[in-house]
């Protein structure tokens, strides 16, 4: 999936926005001159020009506009109210403010947006109503328009109520103030937990430079354990002073715990055997709620997740069964239904689906083979999925509902480029957040073929061919059958590039370095065939002597990490010899994220460089983690299982921003994420 195959990107300021909700005092960026560009919006001159949809009944009291809002409509949008023809012009800054309140606790939606398709809004903020409030927006245009709205979406409540609005403003030449986060107390820990057999570590925000004491309490506030912190210096990362603070030595279970230090005291945690027991499943969860062309279930995930299904061709929905390819690319359709849409849009990657599908499929086949024979809390039945009970493990079937969408890409037999796997479906268009699958007005298009989403697929597909015989050998033959036919025509057209400017209404995706694209399917053949002539190419390759370890971890464009991780741990095929020195290589790959890991305060296994803080850089993190994994596995070396744990601590909220970036877990969990499902 898009800049991360396990979803874990955050975007913690919406659309550029930077709120306020003022309590007196004056507003920042109030010099003379500026342009007020909403006209009437204290309604002193009645309603006009203002608007509402027909399901909505407004008028003017006691100087504000109150609108009674319709009970059981589903979307914010459903019921609006708003105010058109505005000019926008791009690279300027505005300020929004508004005094709203509701006759009962309600969440709306404010947006400045396009008046027309496809809706795009420079800012779309939700506010909590309840008593009379003033709220006060900032944000930067992206567009140069006429034809910009002021919108108040109150759609979405089960029951009616009222909302009145009073002293509408968007102002020009606003002066943006800078974003300063909320980080919570300086103390930072995993605000889940730690398990009690390990490490257990915090890390303090400080100007001091000498050790500090700490205490450790219980959730009745007894002291149970205390000691000095270890100063660290300043995080190159964050700018910050910090000391680390080590309790590993406190195995008692409990839940409750707090750590103070420097006056501060942290967000609560549990020491506990179980700690990540649930975490585990709803990890794992994330890719049903993803999936396109299948009503979501509220039964198995919640009602408030529960959705129709996405793009199966039900008005306004243009639909995935017959897509044609973009003009010029081809003279067929295909029916590319099913996959998991991209994390933020409603794409389609091949190239993203095939790093995440390829870590689900590998997460079972580690089970199977790290010799623990712990396969338990992935069988069937234990995953919220349609399929449990149907006698194969929850994971593949989840794998699976991803990889028949990758075949449906591969281009007929006939056609040119026959075999070659399309680089990605999506809109025509870019649509507006929120918007919902089954709401997505666009047409949707196929993109040309591309030799990395080809060699993906061959590489998915063989290892999926492996892991489904003992469960469907209709279904084995059919994944080896088209990874065989993919193989062999990214070998015939090896440098079919994906567009880097083909961006609009859904990502590029370019990558024009396929040597690890290569690696990763020929290991994944070999494993899967035994077939030497795979062994030839592998022993051949550049990858074979490279490391393929980067210290900013592997990703979509950077594959050769998969195919060396399971040439080191998949049993049965490859010489002795070689599969030695993949051990090796990743035990010399975990040993360096160590070494990174002990020089960072927060404990990640990151370089604290700028340059590896990009767009998705905590799957990263991650997949380092994975490759540290996997050296436990293959040495059993208790060091690469704490630093696994401590490299979730800092996932889970020791980090410099206080946040747990798995939503629903921890004190402070990320929300709002980039996500047009989910925002």
């Amino acid at each position: 999936m898009r800049r991360f195959s396990w979803k874990r990107v955050l975007a913690l300021v919406v659309a550029g926005a930077f709120p306020m909700v003022l309590g007196g005092g004056a507003p920042p960026g109030s010099a003379e001159g500026r342009t007020e560009l909403i006209v009437n919006g204290g309604f002193d001159a009645g309603t006009s020009p203002w608007w509402w949809t027909s399901n909505v009944s407004a008028q003017v009291v006691d100087g504000r506009l109150c609108a009674e809002i319709p009970a059981g409509t589903t979307n914010s949008w459903d019921a609006i109210v708003g105010r058109s023809d505005i000019t926008l012009r791009s690279g300027e800054s505005y300020e929004f403010s508004f005094t709203a309140s509701a006759d009962q606790p309600v969440t709306i939606r404010a947006n400045v947006q396009l008046a027309d398709p496809p809706y795009t809004a420079e800012i779309s903020q939700p506010v909590s109503l309840g008593g009379s409030q003033t709220y006060r927006y900032f944000f930067t245009s992206r567009a140069d328009t006429q034809r910009a709205s002021v919108q108040f979406q109150v759609g979405g409540s089960s029951v009616g109520w009222t909302f009145c609005v009073d002293d509408v403003s968007l102002k020009d030449g606003a002066e943006v103030p800078g974003y300063e986060p909320d980080t919570g107390p300086r103390v930072r820990v995993n605000q889940v937990g730690y398990l009690p057999d390990g490490p257990k570590r915090a890390t303090l925000v400080t100007d001091a430079v000498r050790p500090l004491e700490w205490v450790l309490r219980d959730a009745s506030g007894r002291a149970v354990a205390d000691g000095r912190s270890t100063p660290r210096g300043v995080d190159e990362a964050s700018g910050e002073r910090v000391h680390t603070i080590d309790f590993s030595s406190v195995r008692r279970p409990g839940r409750g715990y707090t750590l103070t230090a420097d006056g501060e005291t942290s967000y609560p945690f549990a020491i506990a055997s179980e700690v990540y027991e649930s975490l585990r499943t709803d990890a794992l969860q994330f890719f049903y709620i993803q999936r396109s062309g299948i009503p979501i279930d509220g039964a198995l995930v919640g009602e408030e997740y529960a959705r129709p299904a996405g793009h199966v061709g039900v008005p306004p929905n243009r639909g995935d069964i017959d897509v044609p390819c973009q003009e010029g690319v081809c003279d067929y359709r295909l029916d590319v239904r099913g996959g998991w849409y991209d994390a933020g849009d409603h794409g389609k990657y091949v190239v993203n689906g095939g790093i995440a599908a390829a870590q689900l499929l590998s997460t079972w086949e580690r089970a199977l083979h790290a010799g623990t024979g712990q396969t338990g809390p992935l069988d069937d039945g234990r995953l919220r999925v349609p399929e449990r009970g149907n006698g194969v493990p929850d994971i593949l079937d989840e794998a699976r509902w991803e990889v028949e969408f990758l075949l449906r890409m591969q281009v007929p037999d006939g056609k040119p480029l026959a075999g070659m796997a399309h680089h990605k479906i999506h809109d025509r268009e870019w649509t507006g957040m929120p918007m919902q699958p089954e709401d997505d007005p666009q047409p949707r298009e196929l993109h040309p073929p591309s030799t990395a989403a080809t060699l993906n697929l061959a590489a998915v597909a063989a290892q999926c061919a492996r892991l489904f015989r003992p469960y469907d050998r209709a279904f084995a033959a059919r994944c080896l059958a088209a990874a065989e036919k993919a193989w062999t025509a990214a070998r015939a057209d090896p440098d079919v590039y994906a567009s880097e400017t083909d961006s609009n209404g859904g990502g590029a995706y370019a990558d024009t370095h396929l040597e690890d694209e290569s690696y990763w399917a020929a290991a994944e053949l070999y494993l899967t065939t035994g077939d030497p002539a795979y062994l030839d190419f592998l022993l051949t390759s550049p990858m074979h002597t490279a490391d393929v370890f980067g210290p900013g971890g592997f990703s979509w464009q950077s594959v050769a990490a998969l195919g060396r991780l399971d040439l080191a741990t998949v049993p049965g095929r490859l010489p002795l010899a070689e599969r030695r020195k993949a051990r090796v290589s990743v035990v010399e790959a975990a040993d360096r994220y160590l070494a990174t890991q002990r020089s960072q305060a927060y404990g990640l296994p990151l370089p604290s460089n700028a340059e590896f803080y990009n767009w998705g850089s905590n799957s990263g993190i991650l997949n380092n983690l994975v490759v540290i994994a996997t050296a436990y596995d293959i040495t059993g070396k208790q060091a690469y299982r704490d630093a696994v744990l401590e490299g979730i601590d800092y996932i889970l909220g020791r980090n410099a921003l206080n946040i747990s970036y798995v939503t629903g877990y921890g004190t402070k969990s990320g929300q709002n994420q980039h996500s047009r499902i989910f925002a």
